[in-house]
C-alpha cells in the first residue's frame, strides 16, 4: 500500500476557502507518539488539552475542537477510533468523546509499516508540514508532538525556487519590512529571511509579488498571524496579542500602523490578492490601533536607481 499517497489525498474540511490543518496535525501528533511509544491507544480525555492547545498554537484564525479531526480522521483509512463498548467513534462530540472513554490509534497495517521502516515515518511527516505550512513553523510543530526527523531534505524542499530569497532580499535592500533591521558579517547579510505572504503550501508563488523580506522574529510572528500587512501597506498587530515588556512594546507593539517598507524601484509590490490570503487565513484580527508616536519613515532613501 503506498502510505504517502494515501496521506497525501486526506479529505480536508473547507469552507470559503479557508485552509484545515486539523487532520494533519493531529496525524503529527500521533506520529509523534508512535516514535516514542509505539502503537499504543490514546485515549481522547488524555490529550484533549493537548490537540486543542496545538489547534490552537499552529491551526487557523477560526477556532475549533480538536473532537472534530479525532474523528473525522477515521474516513482516510489511516486511523481508528473505539471505544470499551466496541469498535466506531462516538462522534465529533468533544463530550461524547470523553465520556465514552473514546481513543484512537493508527490503524494495524500503517502501525506496522511505520515499525518496519522508520523512514517512512519522516516521509509522511515531512509531507504533512510541506503541504500544510509555512518552513518557519515546522521547527514548533515538531517540537510540540515530539516528533525527532533526520536531516535529509524533503521533495517539497527541493522543489521550492531557490532563487526566491535572492529576489525577495534584493527588492528591498536587504531590509526587514516591518522594522528596517539590517545587518551583515564579513560583507554578508545576516538575519534576513524571504517570507511567503500566501503560503507555499498553498499555491504561493515564489515570487517577489508574493514576498517580503523580513528578519528571523517577524518573519515568524507573521506567519503565526500575529503581525500582518493592510492593503494600504501598513502593518497589522493582532489584539490577540499578549505582551507587556519593553521588549514586546518595541518589537511588536509600537509596529502597529507603521508604513511597510516598499520594494525599490523594478520590482512589484505585494499583489493585494496574496495579502487579502493572509488576512483571511493567517492574521488572527482584529487588529491594533496604531500607536501615536513619531515613528522611523523606512521608505526614505528606497528607490534609488
Amino acid at each position: 500500500m503506498d502510505w504517502l499517497e494515501r496521506v497525501g489525498s486526506i479529505r480536508r474540511w473547507s469552507r470559503d476557502g479557508y485552509r484545515a490543518p486539523h487532520k494533519p496535525l493531529l496525524l503529527l501528533y500521533v506520529l509523534g507518539h508512535h516514535q516514542r511509544v509505539g502503537s499504543a491507544r490514546l485515549e481522547y480525555s488524555e490529550v484533549e488539552a493537548d490537540l486543542d492547545r496545538l489547534l490552537r498554537e499552529f491551526g487557523p484564525r477560526r477556532r475549533t475542537t480538536s473532537a472534530y479531526p479525532f474523528h473525522h480522521l477515521t474516513s482516510d483509512g489511516l486511523w481508528r477510533v473505539d471505544t470499551p463498548e466496541g469498535e466506531g467513534s462516538p462522534g465529533p462530540s468533544a463530550s461524547r468523546l470523553r465520556n465514552g472513554r473514546a481513543g484512537g490509534a493508527l490503524v494495524p497495517e500503517l502501525a506496522a509499516a511505520l515499525t518496519e521502516d522508520p523512514s517512512l515515518r519522516d516521509r509522511i511527516a515531512r509531507l504533512l508540514l510541506d503541504g500544510n505550512f509555512e518552513p518557519s513553523l515546522h521547527t514548533g510543530i515538531l517540537s510540540f508532538v515530539g516528533l525527532e526527523l533526520g536531516r535529509e531534505r524533503s521533495e517539497v524542499d527541493r522543489r521550492r525556487d531557490p532563487a526566491f530569497r535572492d529576489l525577495v532580499l534584493t527588492a528591498y535592500e536587504y531590509r526587514c519590512a516591518f522594522c528596517g533591521y539590517e545587518g551583515a558579517i564579513d560583507g554578508l547579510s545576516v538575519g534576513l529571511e524571504a517570507a511567503h505572504v500566501r503560503w507555499w503550501a498553498f499555491d504561493g508563488p515564489d515570487t517577489v509579488s508574493n514576498g517580503l523580506c523580513l528578519c528571523p522574529i517577524h518573519h515568524l510572528l507573521f506567519d503565526k498571524g500575529v503581525l500582518g500587512m493592510s492593503e494600504d501597506r501598513t502593518v497589522m498587530v493582532s489584539t490577540r496579542f499578549a505582551g507587556r515588556s519593553a521588549a514586546a512594546e518595541k518589537t511588536v507593539l509600537s509596529l502597529a500602523g507603521a508604513p511597510v517598507l516598499a520594494p525599490q524601484r523594478g520590482f512589484p509590490s505585494v499583489s493585494v490578492e496574496y495579502l487579502k490570503w493572509h488576512t483571511d487565513q493567517v492574521f488572527r484580527g482584529p487588529e491594533r490601533e496604531p500607536v501615536r508616536t513619531p515613528a522611523v519613515d523606512l521608505h526614505v532613501g528606497q528607490g534609488r536607481p
